[in-house]
């Protein structure tokens, strides 16, 4: 079974107590591919053992890495966290995800099982079970993040691997229930990449619940204090409890 390095995976185990059996959620802060964003891990890692999740933060490999180096990472994370080995007491039926802005687009590749020509990890159990994208990157076709594609894939990808990237374009009735939260006028990454997803899983009849505040810059991770989007936490606590994952 894979392990990732304590180097560059964080454990917060939930308030409740590590030895607690209760779901875990991957976080994957943002930072188009080139870094990882500070404040959208670890505070929000403790915002979820707050629910009683027990949370686990990637640092999955950027630029001058490119696919599918941060696609192995959060397959092998998923699958580490799934096995046990971290002496956490995790419900390995019930793990997550949540990424921010470019840990969004690879919160949703993994969500729709994209291969990270590996056998040993394009596997079913490296699919998470729910998904929450924030802000979140996804096409890499329409309305696209042209730093995450550049950090990611290089600059002159084919057409086939640009599709092959695009989550909304690779949802299928396995993929798992989303909730996704943007700003309408985000500047840096348009709005349309969440319609876009969202449109994809309620097309293929999976669960989907979408918020879009009027206002609001990138990059705000928990918003605490922005009128609008600091909302999204309880929302989305709200829409944890009712797939069962927590009772706050």
């Amino acid at each position: 079974m894979p392990s990732p390095s304590p180097a560059n995976l964080t454990v917060i185990p939930a308030v409740d107590g590590a030895d607690v059996r209760a779901p875990a959620v991957l976080v994957l802060p943002g930072g188009g591919y080139g870094k990882t964003s500070d404040h959208e891990g670890e505070p929000v890692a403790e915002w979820l053992a707050g629910l009683g999740i027990h949370a686990f933060v990637l640092q999955y490999r950027v630029a001058p890495h490119q696919h599918p180096a941060p696609l192995i990472d959060a397959k092998e994370a998923m699958l580490w966290i799934r096995g046990g080995d971290h002496g956490i007491a995790v419900d390995g039926g019930r793990v997550g995800v949540l990424g921010f802005s470019a840990g969004g687009h690879l919160a949703a590749t993994l969500s729709t099982a994209t291969s990270a020509k590996t056998p040993a990890l394009d596997v079913p159990s490296a699919v998470p079970d729910l998904s929450i994208l924030c802000y979140p990157v996804v096409s890499f076709t329409d309305a696209v993040h042209q730093g995450s594609i550049d950090n990611l894939l290089g600059r002159s990808p084919s057409s086939e691997l640009l599709r092959k990237m695009s989550p909304e374009l690779n949802v299928t009735d396995a993929t798992p229930p989303a909730f996704l939260w943007h700003t309408a006028d985000d500047a840096a990454v348009p709005v349309e990449n969440t319609f876009a997803y969202a449109r994809a899983l309620i097309e293929h009849c999976v669960p989907a619940e979408v918020h879009v505040f009027p206002h609001g810059s990138h990059g705000l991770g928990l918003a605490g204090g922005e009128s609008g989007p600091d909302q999204w936490t309880a929302l989305c606590g709200n829409w944890l409890s009712r797939q069962g994952w927590t009772n706050r």
